[in-house]
């Protein structure tokens, strides 16, 4: 097989020139063949008490910290060139680039149609173009056809698959929902491709009822956070199988964060003065008595087990509104005590209450959605997601106090506030349509930005957007793009069918070897909030020996090596074709020279060392 034998220096210095992973690639594969620790070694996962888990995010530091850095290792800086100012495509590019006029701020020139294609079609689809959409794009004449590129792939679906599976990795859509986990996943694909309205969705999520988590899709997100009070019932009417109280709790902090980037977890224990001055002023000023207001709109919801022959059913409850409300003093399984307070419906932001006789749920729903901080929390998610990091970060930990101004000694948290406030109208303005909000962004020179910065790079520079950050690509998009690289699809079961790409799938799947690979790539098990992936040496040691690469690169079973020899007499055709197909940009001379000697060496071998290395490489990694 192809890991067993050695690679020649060629392969390896060409792995190399494409910004190679820091190992060399023949040390790096005797080593974990001749170690037995290299395979087996596991990253573990962190158990740190609910305390900690609640506290921590809101102690880290700024995800900007990072990502300026991370692209100047990726995209190097280079020497300064003359270009001419930016014309605006929309108002997004009056703020962005505005700010960095008044300010006297460089910023990168615009990308090239290879790094565009690239980029956008990882971002909206989670997988890399072929070799011939790349080709045509590149080709085409229209002045349009970044416009029409993104139109192409909002409607495309891959775009379903790819932002499906990332709500379901939002809401944490794992076995907790039992066989609705497939359903709900089915309810989210009809909404992204009928461009639902994003308000109707959530008032869905908030208000749904149901006999059973496999009759109304969106139940399974209750369901999903309901926090279990016993092992085994007293009897089969047991209602206390499922802690009321606590899962009122846990779905009033996932509401917030999740609908209004507003991070609850603390004051859902004790009041937020004397804790986090330092942090978050505006939850400094609350109480924990808001909270258990907050809390209260889910008050009379009742969340039931479902039982059959003395047994639970798969993941199966009846959810209902028929509790007598909110027990501010009622006893709790994963907090301090509660001592009592408040215990009628009052949302958090405005202190407004459900209007006479209507359904707690349904007005928890209406007043979230119609609050302006659900348009902009949900505008800066999605820009945090195509831009590297959010107007205001995390996305999740917004501080109500110094949004766009601050105290003295502090600094306003929004980067843009006016920009942010701006794509919030407009999404509610245009029927909080998401596909409008994502076109919006990508049609922007600033997302449209070159990820290399020309000139000296400043970290000052990162709040500004001054260039394209890289990102690293998650777990799922690595492997769906070795399937598009490679021609050779996996092997997935989803309801009955075989599916090629791990983004079809309603949560993270496969055996062996592929879910070993997908798990140190940072696939989310969907226990804990997703975090972003993060480098690591057992990720290069997995590229170079994992059969999830070494398989596909063989030129057997019909692969794309295999069809490119076929088709390809000349070998520098075969070569600029393996380049586009894999990195989705034209190859250097240099780069061709390395690759043509070692087909010259041995032709079938060499298409598949040269396939092998450039998934190896760094710009395979990344999107940029």
């Amino acid at each position: 097989m192809l890991k067993c034998r050695a690679l020649s220096a060629q392969v390896v210095a060409l792995a190399a020139l494409g910004g190679g992973l820091g190992l060399q690639a023949s040390d790096s594969r005797q080593l974990a063949s001749s170690s037995p620790r290299a395979k087996a070694a596991q990253v573990e996962a962190m158990s740190p008490d609910r305390f900690a888990e609640a506290h921590a995010p809101i102690f880290e530091p700024p995800k900007s910290k990072d990502v300026g850095a991370l692209t100047e290792r990726v995209a190097p800086s280079g020497r300064a060139i003359a270009r001419l100012p930016l014309a605006p495509r929309n108002y997004i590019d009056e703020h962005i680039f505005g700010k960095m006029k008044r300010d006297g701020v460089p910023h990168a020139p615009l990308s090239n149609d290879y790094e565009f294609v690239r980029r956008v079609t990882l971002d909206l689809t989670g997988r890399i173009p072929t070799a011939s959409e790349v080709r045509s794009f590149v080709a085409d004449t229209d002045p349009e056809k970044r416009r029409k590129l993104i139109d192409r792939l909002l409607n495309s679906e891959a775009f379903v698959d790819k932002w499906a599976y990332f709500f379901m990795d939002l809401f944490r859509a794992n076995g907790k929902m039992g066989r609705g986990q497939n359903l709900f996943h089915y309810w989210m694909k009809e909404n992204l491709r009928a461009d639902r309205p994003y308000d109707d969705v959530v008032r869905d999520l908030i208000a749904a009822s149901a006999k059973s988590n496999h009759v109304v899709a969106a139940s399974n997100v209750i369901a999903r956070e309901h926090v279990q009070g016993k092992a085994q019932p007293d009897d089969g009417k047991d209602f206390g199988m499922v802690h009321q109280l606590d899962t009122h709790d846990e779905l009033a902090v996932l509401y917030a964060k999740t609908f209004l980037g507003i991070n609850l977890s603390c004051i859902s224990c004790h009041d937020g003065r004397g804790h986090l001055e330092k942090v978050n002023l505006w939850l400094s000023q609350r109480k924990r008595s808001d909270f258990y207001q907050f809390a209260a709109f889910l008050g009379n919801s009742r969340y039931l087990m479902y039982w059959e022959d003395g047994k639970p059913q798969s993941g199966e409850f009846m959810i209902d509104d028929e509790n007598p409300g909110y027990d501010s003093k009622g006893k709790s399984m994963i907090r301090v005590p509660r001592f009592g307070g408040p215990s009628l419906p009052a949302f958090i932001l405005t202190g407004e209450q459900p209007r006479q006789g209507e359904p707690p749920r349904e007005a928890l729903g209406r007043m979230l959605t119609t609050h302006p901080q659900f348009a902009r929390a949900t505008a800066n998610l999605f820009w945090s997601r195509l831009m590297g990091f959010g107007i205001v970060e995390p996305y999740d930990e917004f501080d109500l106090v110094r949004y766009d101004t601050a105290p003295e000694g502090w600094q306003p948290q929004a980067s843009h506030p006016e920009l942010l406030n701006a794509l919030a109208d407009d999404f509610r303005r245009n029927g909080y349509r998401l596909k409008r909000l994502i076109a919006t962004i990508c049609n922007s020179n600033a997302y449209q930005l070159s990820a290399r910065f020309e000139g000296e790079w400043k970290d000052s520079y990162t709040r500004y957007y001054a260039r394209k950050f890289v990102r690293q690509l998650t777990a799922e998009e690595v492997h769906d793009s070795i399937v598009v690289a490679t021609g050779r699809p996996g092997n997935f079961n989803y309801g009955g069918q075989k599916v090629p790409m791990a983004m079809q799938m309603s949560g993270p799947a496969g055996g062996g070897e592929v879910r070993y690979f997908m798990q140190t790539f940072g696939q989310s098990n969907r226990s804990n909030p997703p975090k972003p992936p993060v480098g690591s040496p057992l990720q290069a040691l997995l590229l170079m020996q994992s059969s999830v690469v070494n398989d596909r690169v063989l030129a057997k079973n019909d692969s794309r090596v295999q069809q490119l020899l076929e088709t390809y007499a000349d070998d520098g055709r075969l070569v600029e074709e393996m380049f586009l197909g894999v990195l989705g940009r034209e190859v250097s001379e240099k780069e061709k020279e390395i690759a043509l000697a070692e087909l010259r060496r041995n032709r079938t071998e060499g298409a598949q060392n040269l396939q092998w290395a450039l998934i190896n490489s760094i710009e395979f990694l990344f999107n940029k």
